[in-house]
């Protein structure tokens, strides 16, 4: 007869399973939150560093890492750390790399919530910021010769309006005075733009978005250098943001079809700014793939492709631009992109409704701002859908 006992251990317990090695394809996810030593001596090697291990869930994952190796091979990159969000990793980065009291470079169009931690958290540290049009490399100098910049901080398309950044120029121009520069290339992919090839020290990716590809987890990342990136880690462990392994495991199997995806939605993309450029109801599209684009000279040197968002300006208001949001049948109303569904938002509402029409346009938001996201629909599909909504308004 099982004692209670025995029946308690062969309940709790999973010594008896452990180790096991398998052939599977696919990467294991591993749901843990500690590993355990199988003695003292052990423990001691891992602590003093003649062994490696795992230790503590919110200091690593096996699954995890295998998603930052893989992101790591993707950039070019010795080290990779995966964050819980996007926003996770671009608020750990700053703080880890800049001292307090110390000063970066950001620029004007950029995410939102990134500007109110630039703005507003920062400064509690006596953090201060230069603030720059993307493509006024006199500025940057100006702020590189009159403070002591530790980093340039800044997305590459920016969001929302695309804008680019010559980021082997800045590079140089950043190094020559000690700044370390890192890209947001959240829009990019590291399968359009290489950034630290380009002279990046670092390289930030809201997984979210393209990387994972499925509009079903959040993540975010940081590529660059062992002797950066562990410094990052460091803070990271502190504060926690640990992404969850199952989380892992989804974007590993979306990044398996990330190439793909991307230049699908490179092609929509750029066949559909085309499209929209010449319509009559567009007053104008922000898309590095087109001429008129400010710097797409810049994004034809830097970029094997253009990525799958194009924002553009209706010919009318806000209501009128409401109208033809809500006349698309295909994409969904919602935040994010990068996803295989298309998305579509007007910003001024999605992200800025709670400024007023003045106080947005001092971002460049205007009522009449559509964002689209392209997904992995037909283009026939797409097309169709956009120009019948057009013809509604």
């Amino acid at each position: 007869m099982i004692s209670v006992s025995t029946i308690g251990f062969l309940c709790v317990g999973e010594r008896l399973g452990r180790g096991i090695v398998t052939d599977a394809i696919t990467t294991p996810v591993v749901n843990t939150s500690a590993y355990f030593f199988k003695k003292t001596a052990d423990l001691l090697d891992f602590k003093e560093k003649r062994a490696t291990s795992f230790e503590y869930g919110r200091y690593g994952n096996p699954t995890t890492v295998v998603l930052e190796e893989k992101i790591s091979a993707l950039e070019g990159a010795e080290s990779t750390l995966m964050l819980a969000s996007g926003m996770c990793a671009s608020t750990v980065l700053l703080m880890a790399l800049v001292p307090a009291g110390g000063h970066i470079v950001t620029t004007t169009d950029c995410y939102r919530k990134t500007r109110i931690f630039i703005e507003t958290i920062l400064p509690k540290m006596g953090i201060t910021a230069t603030i720059i049009d993307p493509a006024d490399v006199g500025a940057l100098e100006t702020a590189l010769n009159e403070n002591k910049v530790s980093l340039f901080f800044t997305e590459s398309p920016t969001n929302p309006f695309l804008r680019c950044v010559d980021i082997q120029l800045v590079s140089d121009l950043c190094h020559r005075k000690g700044a370390l520069v890192c890209i947001d290339g959240t829009f990019a992919t590291p399968i359009n733009q290489k950034a630290l090839a380009l002279g990046a020290d670092l390289v930030v990716h809201s997984a979210t978005k393209y990387l994972a590809g499925h509009n079903d987890v959040l993540a975010g990342c940081i590529s660059g250098s062992m002797k950066l990136v562990s410094e990052i880690r460091i803070l990271h462990h502190i504060l926690g943001g640990a992404l969850n392994p199952n989380a892992a495991y989804l974007i590993i199997r979306g990044m398996k079809t990330l190439h793909i995806r991307v230049q699908q939605q490179n092609s929509t993309a750029l066949g559909m700014a085309k499209i929209l450029e010449a319509h009559p109801k567009v007053a104008h599209v922000y898309y590095p793939g087109l001429p008129n684009h400010p710097e797409h000279e810049l994004a034809k040197r830097q970029m094997t492709g253009f990525g799958g968002v194009v924002s553009f300006e209706i010919d009318g208001d806000l209501k009128r631009t409401i109208k033809f949001i809500d006349a698309l049948k295909i994409p969904y109303i919602a935040p994010s992109f990068g996803g295989c569904e298309s998305i579509v938002d007007q910003p001024a509402i999605m992200s800025y409704w709670d400024l007023s029409q003045s106080d947005r346009l001092k971002y460049g938001i205007k009522d009449n701002l559509v964002r689209f996201s392209f997904g992995l629909e037909d283009f026939k599909d797409l097309k169709d859908d956009i120009l019948q909504a057009l013809e509604k308004i």
